[in-house]
């Protein structure tokens, strides 16, 4: 499918359509204007007609993202968003999650210090499932036991919320 197709699956719920397969493709057009305005908003006009599989790992995120807010979910759960990207996919992303945040709270698992300290309004370090320490960047990078716990053991995962 292609990246537009992709986007308007997660439109085509407000139809009301969601299971009639055997409808008409272009019963769809409907939702071309918001689909593009949503790849508009996460960058991936230019890759409307381009098959998803053909996409960069970067801008399959940024087709995730679209996707999700389609939905108009008030609330996005980002599992490391940033994983495995180069240093140009992970500032675009991280700054994608920021301009898709407004009006909406997101959940976000990540380990990258960076992209935590750019978009978290608050920071939970959990270890083993246990919260080690929560406040904003500043509190949490200072504190003793998130120092030892990130420095001396992979257990670590580090949620961000921004609201």
């Amino acid at each position: 499918m292609t990246v537009l197709q992709n986007v308007r699956i997660g439109l085509q719920r407000q139809l009301g359509t969601s299971f009639h397969f055997w409808r008409s493709k272009r019963s769809l057009d409907q939702l071309d204007d918001r689909a593009m305005d949503l790849l508009t908003q996460v960058g991936l006009t230019d890759f409307a007609d381009t098959r998803t599989v053909e996409l960069a790992y970067g801008r399959k995120r940024a087709l995730e993202i679209a996707t999700t807010l389609a939905m108009e979910s008030e609330l996005m759960l980002l599992d490391e968003p940033t994983q495995g990207m180069g240093h140009e996919d992970v500032d675009r992303v991280t700054a994608l999650i920021k301009k898709v945040s407004a009006g909406r709270t997101i959940l976000m698992v990540e380990h990258n210090m960076n992209v935590i300290a750019s978009i978290s309004d608050t920071i939970t370090v959990l270890q083993r499932g246990e919260v080690l320490a929560e406040g904003n960047y500043a509190e949490v990078s200072k504190n003793p036991l998130v120092m030892k716990a990130y420095m001396g053991s992979a257990d670590v995962a580090l949620t961000g919320a921004h609201t």
